[in-house]
C-alpha cells in the first residue's frame, strides 16, 4: 500500500448512514470509492445523504461547491461485489450479524487482489470469528468508526488473531491519512469504547430503577440523571444518548458483550431496556424511547439537589474507571489509547484515567466496594489492578 493513498481504490459494502459515512471520508481524502449495498434503495439514499452533507458544508462556507462536486464525483455505486476487483482496501459496514459478514468474506476474497485489505467495520462482534471464514485470516483486519464517520475523529483499529503486523501498519497509516485519530485495541468484546461505555448507561439504568436517593420516577427521572452528567461536562446524559443511539441498538451491542464475555455480570443487559425495545421505543428514529420526540414534545425541566448529583456521578464514575483500568490490566489498550477514545470516540470530558487520578483512586475504590459490599453482585467487582493502585496510592499519569 503506498504511502500516498491518494490513487488506491476504496471499496466500501453497505450503503446505510455509516457506510456512506465511511465513503464520504475516504472520497474527501481524495480515494476513488466503489459504494455498494444490496439495496438499490439504500445506495441512493446513502448518496443522497452524502450531498446533503455537502449542501450544509457548502452553505456554512466550510468547503467550496468546486471542491464538494470533485468529492461526490470520486464516489462511483457498484453492481455486484465483482466491481471491488481492482480495489486496495475494502471495508464492509452491513448488519451485526457474524453469519452474514463471514458469508461476505469468503465471497470477497476471491474477487480482490492477494494485496488487498480486507477491513469489517463490526462494533462488538470478534474480528478474529470473522476473519475466520477466510482462507487468509492474515489480511483482515477490524476497522471501527463512529457514527456520524465524517464528524466523529476516532476509529478504533483491531487486529484479529491472525492479522498480519504489516497489514496492521498499513491500516493504521491509511486512516490517520484520513485524518482520523486511531486507536489500536486487543480483538476483545466491544474493544474499547464499546467495553468501557456500557457503565454511563447500565449504571443509570440501575439508579434509576431503584429510585436511589429519592430520584423522581419516570421522565423526570431519566431527566434528572442526564442533568446530573450534563453538569460534569458530558454533552449529553445516558438517557438522551441511548435515545439517540437507538435503544435496539444500543441494547444489542450490550447483550453482544454480555454474551461474549461469557456472561459476566458486569456487562448484564437491563430488562428495562428491553421492555423498551420490545414496545418499539427505540428512541429519537421511532419518535420514543426514554423521552418523547416530535412538535411540542420536550425533556422535562428539573432542579439537581448537588449533594444527591454528586453521589449519582460518583457511582456512574467509579464503573466507568473500574472499566478503563481493568481494559488497561488486561492489555486491551494502552493508557493514551484508552483515554483518547473516550474522548474523541464518545465524546467524555476527559480520560477515564486521567480522571482517576484527579480523583484518586482510594476515593473511588472506596465507593466501588462499598457498592459491591451492599449488592454482592459481579458488577460492581473492583479490577485487580484498582486494588493495587489504591493500596500503593499510585497514578496513571505523573
Amino acid at each position: 500500500m503506498q504511502q500516498t493513498n491518494k490513487i488506491q481504490l476504496v471499496g466500501v459494502i453497505g450503503a446505510g448512514a455509516m457506510g456512506s459515512g465511511i465513503a464520504q471520508v475516504a472520497a474527501a481524502a481524495g480515494h476513488p470509492v466503489v459504494l455498494f449495498d444490496v439495496n438499490s434503495q439504500s445506495i441512493q439514499k446513502g448518496l443522497d445523504a452524502i450531498r446533503k452533507n455537502y449542501i450544509k458544508l457548502v452553505d456554512k462556507g466550510k468547503v467550496t461547491q468546486e471542491v464538494a462536486d470533485q468529492i461526490i464525483g470520486r464516489i462511483q455505486t457498484g453492481q455486484s461485489l465483482s466491481d471491488f476487483a481492482k480495489c486496495s482496501f475494502v471495508i464492509e459496514a452491513v448488519i451485526e450479524q457474524l453469519q452474514v459478514k463471514q458469508k461476505l468474506f469468503t465471497e470477497l476474497q476471491a474477487i480482490v487482489s492477494a494485496e488487498c485489505i480486507l477491513a469489517t467495520n463490526t462494533s462488538s462482534l470478534s474480528v478474529t470469528s470473522i476473519a475466520g471464514a477466510c482462507l487468509h485470516p492474515e489480511r483482515v483486519v477490524g476497522v471501527h468508526f463512529f457514527n456520524p464517520a465524517p464528524v466523529m475523529s476516532l476509529v478504533e483499529i483491531i487486529p484479529g488473531l491472525a492479522t498480519s503486523e504489516s497489514i496492521l501498519e498499513k491500516t493504521k497509516m491509511l486512516i490517520i491519512s484520513w485524518k482520523k485519530t486511531v486507536v489500536t485495541a486487543k480483538d476483545t468484546p466491544g474493544f474499547i469504547v464499546n467495553r468501557l461505555a456500557r457503565s454511563y448507561y447500565g449504571e443509570a439504568i440501575r439508579i434509576h430503577e431503584e429510585r436511589w436517593l429519592g430520584i423522581p420516577d419516570g421522565v423526570e427521572g431519566y431527566a434528572y440523571i442526564d442533568e446530573v452528567m450534563r453538569r460534569q461536562g458530558f454533552k449529553m446524559g445516558p438517557f438522551e444518548l441511548m435515545d439517540l443511539i437507538g435503544n435496539d441498538i444500543n441494547y444489542t451491542v450490550t447483550e453482544t458483550v454480555w454474551t461474549q464475555s461469557f456472561f459476566d455480570g458486569r456487562y448484564k443487559p437491563s430488562l428495562t431496556q428491553k421492555r423498551l425495545v420490545e414496545a418499539g421505543r427505540f428512541g429519537r428514529k421511532s419518535g420514543h424511547g426514554y423521552f418523547e420526540y416530535g412538535e411540542g414534545k420536550s425533556i422535562p425541566s428539573v432542579s439537581i439537589n448537588t449533594l444527591v448529583g454528586q453521589q449519582i456521578f460518583l457511582r456512574i464514575l467509579s464503573m466507568l474507571v473500574n472499566e478503563a483500568i481493568d481494559a488497561f490490566y488486561l492489555n486491551i489498550a494502552g493508557r493514551d489509547d484508552l483515554d483518547s477514545a473516550m474522548v474523541n470516540g464518545v465524546n467524555y470530558p476527559k480520560g477515564l484515567l486521567k480522571w482517576c487520578d484527579e480523583i484518586g483512586a482510594n476515593h473511588l475504590l472506596s465507593l466501588l466496594t462499598g457498592f459491591h459490599n451492599e449488592y454482592a453482585e459481579e458488577r460492581y467487582r473492583p479490577s485487580v489492578l484498582f486494588k493495587k493502585m489504591a493500596e500503593e496510592n499510585k497514578k496513571f499519569y505523573s
